[in-house]
């Protein structure tokens, strides 16, 4: 299957990386030009939204959701006839919405990615229409293995999960900086304590995925009675720590709402 990729920013590039490494049949087209650079690197090639329309089974769709119905507008003839897979990833639309400003019913499957997809360590959660055969679903899954996980969800839940792993590089990135920050005030200098802090978030993260052990009880066995680590656990509750994560992701879940009206 030849793959298309309308918009080419982070999300896009990042998918268009990590795609790339399965198939080099892709086909990429941004507004700015700069999709150029980057069909160069990958070895992939660079056209026009009109010519990925009529040239391309699965058409991903990676502009930000207010310039969907504009983008889409134009190719809706083209849609119409051929009825290729569209693969969105605008926050807060759900596929109903996308069917309507493509002017047709045809197959459309909504994800949810993050960054690291890139790498191959993406979370992409996905929901699709009743028109996605389950063969189809079954190979474009085989083909997206090389972006990380990907996990079927109710679209009800996806401006949840957009909240969560979607924007949640962010937050983690803020938390590394945090903690490398706090190291430095104690002396320890920047390279060292950035990638203390990196790696430190990684291997924690490993650790449940390898155990599942709950969070808590992962982090009871960091602490030691009347040890430094408890000492630092009490100054993040002072601060609402937990509060403050979870109100960052309620909000994002909340605007992800009103991106979709």
């Amino acid at each position: 299957m030849k793959y298309g990729m309308i918009g080419c920013g982070n999300m896009g590039g990042a998918i268009a990386r990590a795609l790339s490494s399965r198939t080099k049949d892709i086909q990429i087209a941004d507004r700015s030009g700069r999709g150029r650079d980057l069909a160069r690197e990958l070895g992939i090639a660079y056209g026009s939204n009109e010519a990925i329309a009529r040239e391309c089974d699965r058409i991903f769709l990676g502009v930000k959701p207010h310039m969907m119905a504009g983008m889409l507008a134009p190719l809706a003839p083209i849609l119409a006839e051929r009825k290729p897979l569209l693969i969105t990833m605008a926050a807060g639309l759900e596929i109903a919405r996308i069917e309507a400003m493509a002017g047709v019913r045809l197959p459309v499957i909504r994800i949810m990615p993050n960054t690291p997809t890139a790498l191959g360590k993406g979370v992409i959660p996905y929901c699709a229409n009743d028109l996605v055969g389950e063969d189809v679903l079954a190979d474009w899954q085989g083909d997206m293995a090389a972006c990380g996980l990907v996990d079927p969800l109710e679209e009800r839940l996806m401006d949840a999960a957009s909240a969560l792993s979607g924007s949640g590089p962010a937050y983690v990135y803020m938390l590394l900086e945090a903690l490398a920050d706090g190291a430095v005030a104690c002396g320890l200098p920047r390279a060292k304590a950035m990638d203390y802090a990196a790696m430190t978030l990684s291997g924690a993260a490993e650790m449940y995925l390898t155990t599942r052990q709950h969070p808590g009880a992962l982090k009871d066995a960091v602490c030691s009675p009347g040890g430094s680590t408890i000492a630092g656990v009490r100054v993040l509750e002072e601060h609402g720590f937990r509060g403050a994560a979870m109100d960052c992701v309620m909000a994002a879940w909340k605007k992800n709402q009103e991106l979709g009206k």
